[in-house]
């Protein structure tokens, strides 16, 4: 069972307050630190399904006081060993468990995302790297290599993060999902180029007529693949494993259409390029709505209207995308051979 910390400053005539709150969300264990200067401490551990409620209603009620601090902790273990909250208690009037998504906070969450998707220098190293890793496991038809180049691509991140974006409204993560979306499709390509332009390269090779022939598998393919992303961050397990199934549906069609451009295979490039922009949509569209199912919304009325806009919007964009790409594919418009 994931357990959470909250870890609250505020003054000390609120200290009730916040414990009927925390009561309320059904915390395992509150403790107060003394006063200091009418100021004090309060720890809360407390399931991490409940962490997200009970944050909201402390910020809602709290935050415009001197002093407050609200920091979220995740909490590796604890002994003795603490009963699940549904043989607790957690049973409803009517007699139901009460349902509650199985998922890390917003806060978390939100932390997590952005900290992945920022455009940093070692993000556009990684991207080279593992572009050219992946180029020349292309060349030498090494699926081995293929993957390892996917083990290294940082493109988990600020795709899932555009999603999570969208979902809250947040302008300023979706311009910098899409400033390190824009910039890792750009080394990539540059590279990828630039390799196909310089080494020996064999158009006829099976990992690169693999993906100069888009089909319904690759939608299906990209589709688990966003949906496990954001289900990888939302469970606060480890994306690392993940973040190489979106690699998979990202980074070689990629390259694949940089090199054979480069090479002069004009035709096959452009194949390649609408497998990519097939797994780029699919991924988005599966990571919006797998967060919308787990009910991740904004804290506030107002955003959360301005998100479900935003949500609309984004859908309607992706899946106009998503249906001209594939009456491409079905009409056989884009075909897999020069």
């Amino acid at each position: 069972m994931p357990l959470r910390i909250l870890e609250v400053t505020a003054p000390y005539s609120v200290f009730e307050d916040i414990k009927r709150m925390a009561e309320d969300a059904e915390a395992i264990q509150v403790r107060t630190i003394g006063e200091v200067d009418t100021t004090g401490f309060v720890s809360i551990l407390l399931d991490a399904k409940n962490a997200e409620n009970l944050t909201d209603k402390l910020i809602s009620q709290f935050a415009s006081l001197p002093h407050f601090r609200l920091v979220l902790l995740p909490v590796e273990a604890t002994l003795p060993t603490i009963i699940p909250t549904q043989e607790r208690s957690a049973v409803a009037p009517t007699g139901k468990l009460k349902k509650k998504p199985s998922r890390v906070s917003r806060e978390e969450l939100y932390e997590d995302i952005e900290e992945a998707s920022r455009l940093t220098p070692i993000y556009v190293v990684m991207v080279a790297l593992s572009t050219a890793v992946a180029a020349i496991g292309l060349i030498r038809d090494d699926v081995a290599i293929i993957i390892g180049a996917m083990v290294i691509a940082p493109l988990l991140g600020p795709n899932i993060a555009l999603s999570l974006a969208v979902i809250l409204a947040d302008k300023h993560l979706a311009k910098q999902s899409l400033q390190s979306i824009a910039s890792g499709v750009v080394v990539a390509a540059f590279f990828s180029c630039v390799m196909g332009f310089l080494l020996p390269l064999d158009p006829n090779s099976p990992e690169i007529v693999a993906r100069t022939a888009p089909n319904l598998t690759d939608v299906l393919l990209a589709t688990a693949a966003g949906t496990a992303g954001a289900m990888a961050f939302t469970g606060g397990v480890s994306a690392v494993l993940v973040g190489v199934m979106v690699a998979v549906a990202l980074l070689p069609p990629l390259v694949v259409a940089g090199m054979l451009f480069g090479a002069g295979y004009g035709v096959m490039a452009f194949n390649a390029l609408i497998l990519a922009t097939t797994n780029v949509t699919c991924i988005n569209l599966a990571a919006i709505a797998t967060f919308f199912v787990q009910d991740i919304r904004p804290r506030t009325w107002f955003q959360t209207a301005r998100a479900r806009q935003a949500t609309i919007w984004a859908l309607a964009g992706w899946i106009g995308i998503l249906t001209l790409l594939l009456v491409l594919i079905s009409l056989g418009l884009v075909e897999s051979r020069l």
